[in-house]
């Protein structure tokens, strides 16, 4: 019976060392949370109009992109890769994209883990011509953001699609007039 009593105070100090590394971990976690989601915030608040209304046009079409890198270059690289293919979707193209992404949820959080594979060629439509219109960056966590917004002009605003068309226009013609002339030639040695 003494054992029993010596016990309990043991028991109970254990429990007590326990609980209080446990809250002392989870507090950790707690703020780290509590950062994390403070930084989303900020990206989301930071971030350009455009990022949520894209600007709307007769002579141009829009399009957006943003990513993060822990290389400046690369987060610009990112974001204009997302928003070039962002574009050319947009103006009816089509993109190899992939994207591979696994979740998991317990009770104590959430891990994620996502690839996305872009092939940066647009098939079938020309977006010669896109501009990039604006570019904010920012850092988060650390890390380089890049917002962009890119613009692809129609029709006539687009004078590098035109002056393409006129070369390949050009190119065409002379190709059609060596053709003429080489038969001209032929029916003259005749």
């Amino acid at each position: 019976m003494k054992k029993l009593v010596y016990a309990i105070p043991v028991i109970a100090v254990l429990a007590a060392c326990s609980t209080t590394a446990n809250d002392h971990y989870d507090k950790k976690v707690d703020a780290e949370r509590d950062r994390r989601d403070k930084a989303m915030e900020r990206s989301v608040n930071i971030a350009p109009k455009w990022m949520n209304k894209l600007p709307q046009s007769e002579s141009a079409v829009y399009a957006n992109g943003s990513a993060v890198s822990a290389d400046y270059a690369m987060a610009d690289i990112k974001a204009k890769n997302i928003a070039y293919t962002q574009i050319c979707m947009a103006a009816g193209g089509e993109v190899d994209k992939s994207s591979k992404m696994y979740m998991s949820d317990s009770e104590r959080g959430s891990t994620e883990l996502s690839e996305l594979a872009i092939r940066s060629m647009c098939r079938r439509v020309d977006i010669s011509g896109v501009e990039i219109v604006d570019t904010v960056r920012t850092v988060e966590n650390g890390r380089f953001r890049t917002f962009v917004l890119v613009a692809l002009p129609t029709g006539d605003a687009n004078r590098v699609l035109k002056r393409k068309d006129q070369i390949r226009e050009s190119d065409n013609a002379r190709v059609r007039a060596e053709k003429s002339f080489g038969e001209l030639d032929a029916n003259n040695q005749r």
